[in-house]
């Protein structure tokens, strides 16, 4: 494949030496800039990144660094590459569903240290180095399965979707006081029981017969929903095989 095919924050982000530029010696690596970028966003969201923030805690101008990135959305490629980091290691011995049970849980802890990424605009699937492990991890975990190839991807993507939307749903909860979350939480309650009546919400006012817990974080709730997931691959593979 010839590198002018990449972009050109993936060749540096793959170590492909692309064609020369003008100018002088670059005074840091692209992931000096996702290193600098992602502090920003932890602090303040993805809304507090911008190339002249990011310039500014490098140290140089905004036009020095489209050197390195040429547009915000390369500027989002790093980030990501950088923020995942590589999937944990699983032992060879595990099953298909150890396996892909901690790159779910890996996945999630990401999101969750980072949950910007969330709100990062997704218009094509990844190729940045680091991505592409955790998408051959996420596959690999099938193998010894009798998925098809096509089956695999299908059944990685399922929980790479369930893991973002059961994250998303409580990732604002994670930045705010436990205080407060128990609070708010409470308060959905009190106000869900005053609208749900039984002779408008019947299902509704049958789940709130005990204590509920409707805004939080509960890893049992995300082990539920996952398991749940990975049920439904095992009837596919218990077809399949």
């Amino acid at each position: 494949m010839e590198e002018d095919e990449l972009p050109r924050v993936l060749q540096q982000l793959w170590g492909i030496e692309g064609r020369s530029r003008p100018g002088p010696k670059p005074a840091f690596q692209v992931r000096d800039i996702g290193d600098a970028a992602i502090k920003l966003a932890d602090a303040g969201g993805l809304s507090a990144v911008s190339m002249s923030k990011v310039a500014a805690e490098l140290g140089v101008t905004t036009m020095a660094l489209y050197r390195y990135v040429e547009a915000k959305d390369d500027l989002y490629v790093v980030m990501l590459d950088q923020a995942f980091g590589l999937p944990p290691e699983v032992s060879e011995t595990a099953d298909w569903r150890e396996r892909i049970t901690t790159w779910a849980e890996a996945f999630q802890a990401a999101l969750q240290e980072h949950p910007w990424i969330l709100q990062v605009p997704v218009f094509e699937p990844p190729l940045s180095p680091n991505q592409l492990v955790w998408m051959e991890t996420g596959l690999k975990a099938f193998e010894g399965t009798p998925l098809e190839p096509n089956d695999r991807m299908s059944a990685m993507l399922l929980v790479n979707i369930f893991v973002r939307g059961t994250t998303g749903l409580s990732v604002n909860m994670l930045n705010m006081p436990p205080a407060e979350a128990v609070a708010a939480g409470e308060r959905y309650t009190r106000r869900l029981r005053m609208l749900a009546t039984p002779d408008r919400f019947p299902a509704i006012a049958t789940t709130m017969d005990g204590p509920q817990d409707f805004i939080d974080n509960d890893p049992t709730e995300f082990r539920f929903g996952l398991t749940t997931v990975l049920d439904g691959i095992q009837s596919l593979i218990s077809r399949r095989g």
